[in-house]
């Protein structure tokens, strides 16, 4: 099977076009193709574990995520962000979150409160204290 842990970027590359390739043959489980695959995923897992931490995601992002799983629109955050234009001033980056805001999104959406209060991606603007109505 000749199968080797991944030491360095290179072998994570190469063998993430191995699973690509694999994964598109879609071996069944237990074949030896099969096996191979699990075994190659379970290896680049535990590399980009150690090697590409993943970060939080953006309150924006993470408020857009929550709209599209939940099926919801701007007319449904109203009640917890305040009129459409806000809605839109939020989700466009054009206004921070309030606190108030934050608080409403975690207890009516489920987002978790230390997403929200993280700053925006660079260049937009960053949560307000408390500041401004909602």
């Amino acid at each position: 099977m000749d199968i080797r842990p991944i030491h360095t970027k290179a072998d994570y590359e190469a063998t993430l076009k191995e699973v690509s390739a694999l994964v598109d043959r879609d071996p069944d489980p237990g074949t030896p193709e099969g096996d191979r695959l699990d075994i190659l995923a379970t290896l680049v897992e535990a590399y980009e574990a150690k090697h590409v931490p993943i970060g939080s995601p953006d309150p924006v992002e993470a408020i857009r995520f929550r709209m599209e799983q939940r099926g919801l629109s701007v007319k449904d955050l109203e009640p917890i962000i305040g009129k459409s234009n806000r809605v839109y001033e939020i989700l466009n980056r054009k206004r921070p979150l309030t606190l108030a805001m934050i608080r409403r999104l975690h207890r009516n959406l489920g987002i978790p409160a230390d997403v929200l209060i993280a700053e925006t991606s660079p260049g937009s603007c960053r949560m307000q204290g408390g500041h401004g109505a909602a």
